[in-house]
C-alpha cells in the first residue's frame, strides 16, 4: 500500500502478536481469528477502522469492520477461506461524516446560529461520497446520496436529522468512506492450514510388523489388515517409522545390543544401505510402487499415511560416501557417529548442518520432503529436530507448504520448553509433548491449560501420546488395562490431537529393567502380536474415537475448561463449542485401582448454563443419563466398574 501523507492515526499493541510479528499464527481453513489492537490519534475525530486481509502475494484483499471496546481498544475478525499463508493489517482513519454528524446534532439541538454553515459542510459531504460511490460503479447509492445532499441544503436541518443519524444513512456512508487521509498497521502474518491439522486421531505401526508374526517381515502388500484394523477404531493418519533402506555396518541387534545376529532387521532411524538412502524403500517392504498403492489404499479408508522425517544416516548412506563433507569429522579423520550421553548410536552418522557445504545440504533435504509429497505422502512427523537448526526447518517448512500448503509437520522433540515453542512458531504443525509424564491432577491441569490457554494456542498444537515406541512411562509399566484405558482418555480429550503406538490397545507393558523403554522393542526385531488376543481394549479406544469425531466440540483446540473435584485423583474438564451447540464434559480418575468418590463442581457459566434450571449429562461411554442441578454434583468412579465419564451436557 502506497502512502501519500504522513500517518494520522496511531495503531498498536496487537493481539495476539508473536515476537513482534515475526511469527503468524495458526488457524485452520475457516476458523475465527480475533484481532485486537489499540487505535486513536490526536484530537476529538470519531474514528473507523477495518481488519483487511489478504493470501500472501494476492492483489485481492478482504476486509471487516473493527468495532470500539472499550478505552481506544478494537476488536476485528476474519477467517482464511483456503490453505496457505496470509497476511493482515489494520487500516484506521478520522470518519469526517462520523465526526460532522455528531457536532452538528449537538448544534442543532442547541440552535447554534452556525448550523446554516454547518449543513452546507455535511451537503459536501455527503456529494463526495456520492461520487465515490459512481467511482465504484454503483450510481443508484451516488443518487441516493445527492438527494441527501441537496435536501441538507435546501430544508432546516431540525427536519432531517431522523434521516441523518438513521443506521440506513450511516450504512450507506460506510460503504463509501473518505479514506484518503488514513493509516495502515504493519503488516502481521497467519499460517492457515486444513482441519486436520487441529483434530487428528494418529496410529503408529511399523510396516515390517504388519502381520503381527516374529517368523516374518511384512510388507506394504501385507499392511491392509492392520490399515483396517485401524480405521475400525477411528483413527485418521497412520503413522510409519522410517520406511527406507537400513544400513548393515554397526547395525543395532534386539534390545539394542551392539552385534547383530544375520537375521537381525535392524533399526528403521539407521537410514541408508546399498540400495540407496532417503529417496528409496527397504527392499523387504517392496517398491516404491507398492508404496504408492498403499497410499491410495490408505486414502480409500479415509486414512493419511505419515512418513517419518528422520535424519539420521548409517554408515552405509550413499551420503557418506558422495558428500562426506556434510558430516562431523573426528581428529583421526574418521565420520563421528551419534551421541546422547550415555546413549551411543554407533549405527548412526549425524549430519553436520553448518558444514561449509551447507546449502547444498539444506537444498538436498528440501528435495527428499518434495519426493515424497510428489508421491502423494501429506503429512510427516519429524523425528528429533530439536537437534537441528531452527533456521533450517523455518526454510523447509515454507518452501514445501510454499508449494504445497496442505502438507502438515509433527515435531518429535522432547526437549526443553523454549525450543519446543519455537519450532512450533516456525511452522511446525504440531508437537509431541511432556504428556507422557504428567502423572497427576494438578501437574495434567497446569499443563494442559499452558498448552491451550495461554499464548501458545495461538502456535503451539499439542499431540498427546500415551507411549512411543522410544518411551514406556512408569505409571504404565507392568500397568493395568484401566490404566492404559485412563490415559488413552486422557490423551483423547484433553486435546484435540492424540496418538497410540500400535501394541497399546493390547496393554503391552514389559519395560526394559531400569528404563523407560520396552524390552524386547520393536525398533530392533519383529514383534508377535495377537490383535484380538483377551484383554485388549480395542472397542474402548474405538469408542473414544468416535465420540470425538460425533462431537464438534471435539474439534477445537483452545476449548478446555477445568472444574473443581473434591477427590485428589479426579479430573473434571470441559470443550465447548463458542455458541454452546455441543458441550462435552469429562470426570476421570487417575487412579487405576481404587475408587474415587465425591463432588464435583461445575463453573456453570463456562458450559453456559442457566443455574436456576436443571440440565441433562448424558454419558456417552455407557448410554446412561442423569439429571444434575446447580454447580454441585455427585460422582462415583471405580475401576472395575463405571470408571470415567465422557458427558454430552444439554439444558
Amino acid at each position: 500500500m502506497s502512502v501519500t501523507h504522513a500517518p494520522t492515526v496511531v495503531i498498536e499493541n496487537f493481539y495476539p502478536c508473536l515476537d513482534g510479528g515475526r511469527h503468524p499464527v495458526k488457524r485452520v481453513i475457516d476458523e475465527p481469528l480475533d484481532v485486537w489492537c489499540d487505535i486513536f490519534k490526536d484530537g476529538h475525530d470519531v474514528m473507523s477502522a477495518v481488519l483487511r486481509w489478504r493470501l500472501t502475494g494476492s492483489r485481492r484483499w478482504f476486509e471487516a469492520p473493527m468495532k470500539l471496546t472499550e478505552n481506544d481498544r478494537w476488536h476485528g475478525q476474519c477467517s482464511f477461506s483456503k490453505a496457505g499463508r496470509w497476511e493482515y493489517v489494520v487500516e484506521a482513519w478520522g470518519d469526517t461524516f462520523r465526526s460532522w454528524k455528531k457536532t452538528f446534532a449537538v448544534r442543532v439541538q442547541a440552535k447554534d446560529p452556525d448550523v446554516p454553515i454547518e449543513a452546507q459542510e455535511g451537503a459536501r459531504l455527503l456529494r463526495d461520497a456520492a461520487k465515490r460511490a459512481r467511482a465504484a460503479g454503483v450510481p443508484t447509492a451516488g443518487t441516493q446520496l445527492e438527494d441527501c445532499a441537496d435536501l441538507l441544503a435546501s430544508m432546516k436541518a431540525a427536519d432531517l436529522m431522523d434521516v441523518l443519524l438513521s443506521d440506513e444513512m450511516q450504512s450507506l456512508m460506510d460503504q463509501y468512506p473518505d479514506r484518503s487521509q488514513s493509516t495502515t498497521s504493519d503488516t502481521l502474518r497467519a499460517t492457515a492450514e486444513r482441519e486436520r491439522a487441529r483434530f487428528s486421531a494418529w496410529y503408529e505401526f511399523f510396516p515390517r510388523g504388519a502381520e503381527g508374526r516374529s517368523d516374518k517381515h511384512s510388507s506394504f502388500r501385507d499392511c491392509l489388515g492392520r490399515l483396517d484394523h485401524a480405521a475400525h477404531m477411528g483413527f485418521d493418519v497412520i503413522y510409519f517409522p522410517p520406511i527406507h533402506p537400513i544400513g548393515i555396518t554397526a547395525r543395532k541387534g534386539k534390545n539394542n545390543t551392539l552385534t547383530a545376529k544375520p537375521d537381525d532387521v535392524g533399526s528403521p532411524w539407521a537410514i541408508g544401505g546399498p540400495t540407496g538412502g532417503h529417496r528409496n524403500i527397504e527392499p523387504a517392504l517392496g517398491t516404491e510402487k507398492d508404496f504408492v498403492w498403499l497410499v491410495k489404499e490408505a486414502k480409500k479408508r479415509g486414512l493419511e499415511i505419515a512418513l517419518d522425517f528422520a535424519l539420521n544416516c548409517s554408515p552405509d548412506h550413499p551420503y557418506v560416501k558422495d558428500h562426506p563433507e556434510w558430516f562431523y569429522k573426528r581428529p583421526d579423520g574418521s565420520i563421528r557417529y551419534a551421541e546422547n550421553p550415555p546413549k551411543k548410536y554407533q549405527d548412526i552418522y549425524p549430519l553436520n548442518f553448518h558444514c561449509d557445504d551447507w546449502r547444498n545440504l539444506w537444498k538436498e533435504l528440501i528435495d527428499v520432503v518434495q519426493y515424497w509429497v510428489d508421491r502423494g505422502v501429506k503429512i510427516f512427523r519429524v523425528d528429533n529436530p530439536h537437534t537441528k537448526p531452527v533456521a533450517f526447518w523455518e526454510e523447509l517448512i515454507a518452501t514445501i507448504q510454499r508449494k504445497d500448503p496442505d502438507v502438515l509437520f509433527l515435531a518429535e522433540a522432547f526437549t526443553k520448553p523454549k525450543m519446543m515453542q519455537v519450532l512450533g512458531k516456525v511452522g511446525f504443525t504440531q508437537s509431541y509433548t511432556y504428556f507422557t509424564w504428567r502423572e497427576d491432577r494438578q501437574s495434567l491441569t497446569e499443563y494442559a491449560t499452558e498448552l491451550t490457554r495461554t499464548d501458545m494456542r495461538w502456535y503451539y498444537r499439542a499431540n498427546f501420546w500415551p507411549t512411543t515406541p522410544d518411551i514406556l512411562p512408569a505409571h504404565l509399566q507392568n500397568a493395568n488395562s484401566q490404566m492404559f484405558r485412563i490415559r488413552a482418555a486422557l490423551a483423547a480429550t484433553l486435546s484435540s490431537c492424540w496418538g497410540m503406538y500400535s501394541g497399546y490397545e493390547l496393554c503391552e507393558n514389559d519395560p526394559y529393567p531400569g528404563k523407560e523403554e520396552y524390552d524386547n522393542s520393536e525398533k530392533y526385531e519383529l514383534k508377535q502380536r495377537d490383535y484380538n488376543q483377551l484383554g485388549n481394549i480395542t472397542s474402548f479406544i474405538r469408542m473414544l474415537n468416535l465420540i470425538r469425531r460425533d462431537n464438534p466440540a471435539m474439534h477445537l483446540y483452545d476449548n478446555l475448561s477445568f472444574h473443581g473435584a473434591d477427590h485428589g485423583q479426579m479430573l473434571c474438564y470441559s470443550k465447548i463449542t463458542p455458541d454452546f451447540s455441543n458441550r462435552i464434559l469429562c470426570v476421570i480418575s487417575h487412579d487405576a485401582h481404587h475408587p474415587a468418590i465425591g463432588m464435583v463442581h461445575i463453573d456453570l457459566a463456562a458450559l453456559g448454563l442457566d443455574g436456576s434450571r436443571p440440565y441433562k449429562v448424558t454419558d456417552l461411554l455407557h448410554n446412561q443419563t442423569y439429571e444434575w442441578r446447580g454447580v454441585d454434583n455427585y460422582v462415583a468412579l471405580h475401576p472395575n466398574g463405571m470408571s470415567m465419564h465422557i458427558f454430552r451436557v444439554e439444558q
